[in-house]
């Protein structure tokens, strides 16, 4: 399942290929200010849903074979990206995995080796096009999987649950292009683009996933939403409903991380504070634990996968819930993306974020449902956060 890294593939003045997907240039979440502008691949694993291996197990034999305490050192290996899509983080917990990815190019999980080159200087940027977008459910089939998650409320089969939409478009011309306007939005500060043979994805997240080293590990759940108003900002502040949403999935992280941690040591920090990405304010808490003894990266992928702020609560009620609601898997969406060193994990979450076939470009957007909800403020909060992505392809387009 693992290979090396193969040549790019050909680029003709402005005329672009499936195979250059290759030579857009890595830029993992997470990754060293040193490391940026130096990564050169050496192997490379890929796994889909229906492959053989347990993803947990694959990521953590992958990560160990090529990073030591002494990564970076003596062109050894520096790092090794990492990708983990909401189904394999559902399989990883012997979750519901959700109906089939509509861009089943992009592997579910995918683990990039790199070794530091020579410096690479920017190279210049060519034209894009995106659009129209097409929907793969309307508003009023949204509108009725958040009924349907409320019914669910009632009956106590679950407290909290995230639901998400699926959109594409056609697209043409220069990948990397698309993939820094998709990764350079304001407040993307857990962006990133990774590549593969016929695949991209390109995150301008703001949400971090998780972070650890060999003695502690701290996630940092968003959870409610309003536009980036002094109105807005006060609206999300005084909503019942916003932080009874965003308190029940700072619960949840708290019962992930308490899964590795060293009893009495899961803390929570910084309770909804408010934050900024492009046109929202998002709130924003801080869980952190020391881990105990022997805590592998594994134990923490199935301990915190998939992410408990785009998923919910139940985690394992949840998704058996809304993989019968969604009409369309999420992919890479929902899931983690960023940067392994020998001692170092960090992860981002996958919303806000763009991935590419060969011929369309698709994004994903939903929001927490709780018995407080009105569907249709929810269909328009899903709608703000997709169009906050177009938005920033169409600015960023020849």
């Amino acid at each position: 399942m693992s290979h090396t890294a193969r040549a790019a593939g050909p680029r003709l003045g402005d005329t672009w290929t499936m195979t250059d997907f290759r030579a857009v240039r890595p830029a993992p979440p997470g990754v060293p200010a040193a490391c940026r502008s130096r990564l050169v691949e050496v192997d490379r694993l890929e796994w889909r849903l229906g492959d053989d291996g347990d993803p947990a197990a694959l990521a953590a034999a992958f990560r160990a074979r090529h990073l030591t305490e002494h990564d970076g050192a003596d062109g050894t290996v520096c790092g090794v990206a990492v990708l983990i899509s909401a189904a394999a983080g559902a399989a990883m917990v012997g979750g519901a995995t959700g109906a089939p990815s509509p861009v089943p190019a992009v592997p579910d999980l995918a683990l990039v080796a790199y070794a530091h080159g020579p410096e690479h200087a920017p190279e210049p940027l060519g034209p894009f096009t995106v659009g129209p977008w097409e929907a793969s459910w309307t508003g009023g089939g949204h509108a009725a999987a958040v009924t349907a998650v409320q019914d669910a409320i009632g009956r106590g089969d679950v407290y909290v649950a995230n639901v998400v939409g699926h959109r594409r478009a056609p697209w043409s011309g220069d990948p990397a292009a698309l993939a820094h306007a998709a990764a350079a939005v304001t407040g993307a500060t857990w962006g990133g683009v990774l590549a593969g043979d016929g695949w991209l994805v390109a995150s301008g997240s703001p949400e971090c996933f998780l972070t650890a080293d060999t003695a502690t590990a701290a996630t940092y759940p968003i959870k409610g939403t309003a536009p980036a108003t002094e109105d807005g900002k006060a609206e999300l502040l005084a909503s019942v409903k916003e932080r009874a949403e965003h308190v029940m999935i700072v619960d949840l992280e708290r019962n992930d991380l308490a899964q590795v941690a060293a009893p009495g040591t899961v803390a929570v920090k910084d309770l909804f504070h408010i934050g900024r990405w492009a046109d929202l304010w998002q709130a924003e808490s801080t869980v952190t634990a020391d881990l105990a003894p022997g805590t592998g990266f594994a134990d923490l992928l199935r301990a915190m996968c998939p992410p408990g702020s785009v998923t919910g609560a139940p985690k394992l009620a949840v998704l058996d819930l809304v993989g019968g609601l969604e009409p369309v898997g999420r992919g890479p969406a929902m899931g983690a993306f960023g940067y392994l060193t020998g001692h170092e994990t960090r992860l981002g979450v996958t919303i806000r974020t763009v991935a590419l076939d060969a011929e369309h470009a698709h994004i994903w957007s939903g929001g927490g449902i709780t018995w407080r909800s009105d569907p249709e403020a929810e269909v328009a909060e899903a709608e703000a956060k997709a169009a906050g992505v177009a938005a920033a392809l169409d600015a960023s387009r020849a």
